[in-house]
């Protein structure tokens, strides 16, 4: 099968590529830029673009299909000659749902949690020795990619994202999938850009549960009551609810306790266990027991700047995490504070999507970060300018996180000086951003953090 991508080099586009290469087809690309680590990988299997641009020469009469990117636009000269000539054109969602139509789909979906979720079941599944694809949204330890499609596996595990699905389909992508088996860990506003009101925002939940496949079973967080209303429009559909599992917590570390026997696990915070539980009751619908489940666990170390311990020493340690968005804001921080309640916390967060930045959603994080000692907020001005959304005033920010001492930041190296100054005695500090400080390097931060604190 002979496969052409448009916008090649993106996070998720690459890594559909990359399966399909090993599966056998043969693929081509293009895109404007192509940043690493795509770049590398994509030259790596040599199918890296010979140059950068839009060739409407690329669209062959031959090619099985083309696949299009969230990257390419309408106007793109690849799509309007592929529309012209008639070619099969797929969206990504669109394409992976053909790859699976005859493997048990399951779905994990939510506005927090799916990456940590659908992580844990990965390796657990791996661990067990079942063959499973999938498709994730970060490269997490153990897998050399994001996506894995084969002709053998008949488990297909998708991360549902609710995004819209291409530059022609305005569909969340996760209403492609149709489960047989879905998880939901929750429902908290978000992407305000394409969902402008909540409303429409929980319409997009109520139609992925009308999509589950007949005869399907849906997984869900008890405690949220908007999920409570949506199954009640659902009673038809099987369901389990789920929570806390059973654990205790002795000298800092968590065991999980299964058929009496404990099992130390390395993950922390009530939305952890959560997504521990959830995680259990799909791998036990996939076949595995939970004894097996447990042992599994216990070496799952957490999916990448989800939580992740970055450096520590006797009383000081550095967190990243890719929280932005309110619930998992305030998830991040109460688990940090929570798991080391006699250090002080200094919780450090970057407004950087297009929801955070907007200031009819700034509101929402009203109490985000009422747990932490010490609260920063940063913002690149620039940003605001690229998304073309009007400014902001530091006033306006301490207003809606209700935090008369939030200190926010302009500048990163201002607040790079101002974390480097600071006495980190019996203190941990928590970077949380879907971007990057503009640059500012985590582990070199924390290495700096620590030698001082050795000086």
């Amino acid at each position: 099968m002979k496969v052409h991508f448009i916008a090649i080099g993106g996070s998720a586009m690459h890594n559909l590529a990359l399966a399909l290469h090993h599966k056998g087809y043969s693929v081509t690309g293009s895109d404007d830029e192509i940043f690493e680590p795509s770049k590398g990988r994509l030259k790596k299997h040599e199918l890296l673009p010979d140059e950068f641009g839009w060739f409407p020469a690329r669209i062959t009469q031959d090619l099985d299909a083309v696949i299009l990117g969230m990257h390419a636009r309408e106007d793109n000269p690849e799509l309007i000659e592929a529309r012209e000539t008639g070619a099969k054109i797929y969206s990504y969602p669109e394409f992976l749902y053909e790859q699976s139509k005859d493997k048990k789909r399951v779905v994990i979906a939510g506005s927090h949690g799916k990456t940590t979720i659908t992580a844990m079941i990965m390796h657990v599944l791996q661990h067990a020795g079942l063959d499973f694809d999938f498709m994730v949204g970060a490269q997490l330890d153990g897998f050399d990619v994001m996506v894995k499609i084969s002709k053998d596996a008949n488990i297909m595990l998708f991360e549902g994202d609710e995004y819209l699905t291409s530059a022609l389909d305005p569909r969340p992508k996760f209403h492609l999938y149709k489960p047989h088996l879905a998880l939901i860990t929750g429902i908290a506003w978000d992407h305000i850009n394409v969902f402008p009101t909540f409303e429409i925002y929980i319409d997009q939940f109520r139609k992925f549960i009308q999509l589950i496949e007949a005869g399907g079973k849906l997984i869900y967080y008890s405690r949220d009551e908007l999920l409570e209303e949506l199954l009640r429009e659902n009673i038809s559909l099987s369901s389990t609810p789920y929570n806390l599992p059973e654990y205790t917590c002795r000298h800092n570390t968590n065991y999980l306790s299964v058929n009496g026997i404990e099992y130390p696990i390395h993950i922390f915070g009530n939305h952890n266990l959560q997504n521990i539980q959830g995680a259990m009751l799909v791998c036990e619908e996939l076949g595995v027991a939970r004894d097996d489940f447990a042992r599994a666990i216990s070496s799952f170390e957490g999916a990448s700047r989800r939580l992740q311990l970055i450096d520590e020493s006797e009383d000081t340690s550095v967190y990243l995490d890719f929280a932005h968005a309110p619930s998992k804001l305030r998830a991040t921080v109460d688990a940090v504070k929570g798991h080391f309640p006699h250090r002080k916390l200094l919780a450090c967060m970057e407004l950087h999507t297009f929801s955070s930045l907007n200031k009819e959603f700034l509101s929402q994080y009203r109490g985000a970060m009422d747990q932490a000692d010490i609260a920063w907020v940063y913002f690149n001005p620039h940003t605001l300018s690229l998304k073309k959304l009007p400014e902001i005033a530091s006033r306006e920010v301490k207003e809606a996180f209700r935090r008369e001492d939030l200190v926010v930041y302009n500048d990163s190296s201002l607040m790079l000086k101002d974390i480097l100054n600071r006495s980190w005695k019996d203190t941990n500090l928590l970077l949380m951003s879907s971007g990057s400080f503009d640059g500012l390097d985590p582990s070199v931060i924390a290495s700096l953090i620590l030698d001082n604190n050795q000086a």
